[in-house]
């Protein structure tokens, strides 16, 4: 039987594997780190994007080339979804509320054509080892985007509200100075300090919601229908 410490190296080995492969695409291909970010945080492992993850894709998806790979993925996932595979649609799932409630409004129409099958992700049905509901836990996500992609769109003027409500009650929310430090992130080059540098930069979650004259932004008072051509 194998020991305890050669699962752990084999963890390590793989790990390492896998930083190595992103440094390549990195160095060798067009892809951007919050892409690479955002197929982690979507992969089939069992552990949930978190609360930083999702603030630094949501931000990122106001530049309109990363909105384009970062919509592409969650795409890709969400039509993926099957009883074997399902951890990644779900965290899709969880990245696609995330964006619809502080991420750009074009988010809302890009996802109009997925409504279907998270309707379908709906009906999933599975409890794990612990006796933990996941169906549940699925279907209550895909009720609840659902509720957010209505074409009327008035639960989700109020989400987005509440959402910039409350994030601009956080002490020391301040002009905008983590745009610097975004932008230094974003020309990293390498994953590991890019994620590193925005833990120790970004202290308050989602402190900015909406970019100023931005091409993704709107008013949601404005009868607009298109934000991009």
């Amino acid at each position: 039987m194998d020991s305890p410490s050669f699962h752990e190296l084999k963890k390590q080995a793989s790990f390492f594997l896998k930083e190595k492969i992103k440094t390549a695409r990195l160095a060798l291909t067009d892809v951007t780190p919050v892409e690479l970010l955002t197929e982690e945080a979507t992969d089939e492992d069992s552990w949930p994007p978190d609360t930083r993850t999702m603030g630094l894709i949501s931000r990122s998806a106001f530049e309109v080339d990363d909105y384009w790979r970062i919509v592409d993925i969650l795409h890709k996932r969400l039509w993926k979804f099957d009883k074997e595979n399902w951890r990644g649609s779900y965290k899709a799932l969880v990245i696609l509320e995330h964006l619809l409630t502080h991420g750009p409004q074009r988010v809302s129409e890009e996802f109009q054509c997925d409504k279907e099958v998270i309707k379908e992700m709906g009906l999933f049905q599975h409890v794990d080892e612990k006796r933990f509901n996941w169906g549940l836990r699925v279907r209550e996500k895909s009720d609840r985007i659902l509720k957010l992609l209505d074409e009327d769109q008035s639960f989700l003027k109020q989400e987005r509200s509440r959402a910039r409500k409350l994030t601009s009650g956080i002490k020391g929310f301040g002009s905008f100075t983590d745009r610097s430090v975004e932008k230094r992130l974003m020309e990293s080059r390498s994953l590991i300090c890019f994620k590193s540098n925005y833990d120790e930069d970004h202290e308050d979650e989602d402190k900015n919601l909406d970019y100023p004259n931005h091409p993704f932004q709107v008013d949601e008072h404005q009868d607009t229908t298109r934000f991009m051509t």
